[in-house]
């Protein structure tokens, strides 16, 4: 695929999107990708990672290996992503702190958005693709309402952690921080980067990699011989997680990590059972703000096509 520094350009903020998703707990990276049309060529490049690519640089050199790689896409992906999440986190943190209400109306609408936009790439909805999504659905849903587990310090516990949020990570609908928080890790992963232990975080990276390499190869595969029971239940995860974002919540139980508050535990109230401000006129502003982005953004994909076609030597 032949691309210009624009594109490359277009794909990095694209990664800074989902790093700014990642940041804030209970949203997916994977929700971004796939909204932003980059989600299966995601899973391809990463699930094509194995020693074919340094036996293709020996014998026919770097250039050969960086095309197979597909390296400026990922490449331009990762660097929007460190980006955002380096540069966005702190704002995130302090809108989720400052105006929940208002910060999760936004999300909701925008996943909501999104739930039609990975319907709608099905090509025919039959009982498999309805049963798929439901199994989807509930499956998110079980996973958002579980109590986190103990900590643990185990290496092996590490290695798996991450592995097990990385691959979240890349679903869309289910968020990465938070399955470390269920798998009582967060803490634990957080404190070893605070404290620069290099050992702790190695494990997970570790298991990190091994996870994406392994996971997306699975992804690849079922994209490539189950593609609509596959985005069923990507629909359904995405419906899932609609309990986590929803914007009025009551804290059932929580923690403290330096000046963060983790929330461990929590319900999803009506706006008039709300202990606080609702703010219902803004939130529901927001909402539709973050719904019609998602059909903007689709709406300008959908003309890039045409003037690609109308203009062959671009």
């Amino acid at each position: 695929m032949q691309r210009n520094f624009k594109d490359y350009f277009t794909i990095a903020l694209k990664g800074v999107a989902m790093g700014a998703a990642d940041t804030v707990p209970g949203v997916s990276g994977g929700t971004i990708a796939f909204i932003s049309g980059i989600y299966e060529e995601l899973i391809t490049t990463i699930g094509n990672v194995d020693i074919s690519l340094f036996k293709t640089w020996k014998s026919q050199g770097f250039k050969a290996f960086w095309n197979q790689l597909n390296g400026g896409f990922i490449v331009s992906l990762l660097l929007g992503i460190l980006f955002s999440v380096f540069t966005f986190m702190r704002l995130a943190n302090y809108l989720l702190k400052e105006h929940p209400v208002l910060i999760w109306s936004f999300f909701f609408g925008l996943v909501v958005a999104s739930i039609w936009f990975v319907a709608k790439q099905i090509d025919k909805w039959k009982i498999s693709t309805f049963i798929a999504a439901i199994i989807g659905d509930a499956v998110a849903y079980y996973i958002t309402s579980l109590p986190p587990a103990a900590s643990s310090d185990s290496y092996i516990y590490l290695l798996i952690c991450g592995a097990v949020a990385v691959c979240a990570m890349i679903l869309p609908g289910i968020s990465g921080a938070f399955i470390l928080v269920l798998m009582g890790a967060y803490r634990n992963i957080t404190q070893a980067v605070h404290d620069f232990d290099f050992k702790k975080i190695a494990l997970v990276g570790l298991g990190a990699i091994v996870g994406l390499l392994t996971f997306s190869k699975i992804l690849k595969w079922l994209f490539a011989h189950y593609r609509n029971i596959t985005l069923a239940v990507l629909t359904g995860f995405i419906t899932g997680s609609l309990n986590k974002i929803w914007p009025w919540k009551k804290v059932l139980e929580s923690t403290q990590i330096e000046e963060k508050v983790i929330v461990l535990k929590d319900k999803s109230v009506l706006p008039s059972n709300f202990e606080g401000d609702a703010q219902l006129l803004f939130a529901i502003l927001l909402m539709l703000a973050g719904f019609f982005l998602i059909i903007i953004l689709e709406k300008l994909a959908e003309q890039k096509p045409d003037e690609d076609a109308a203009n062959p030597n671009t």
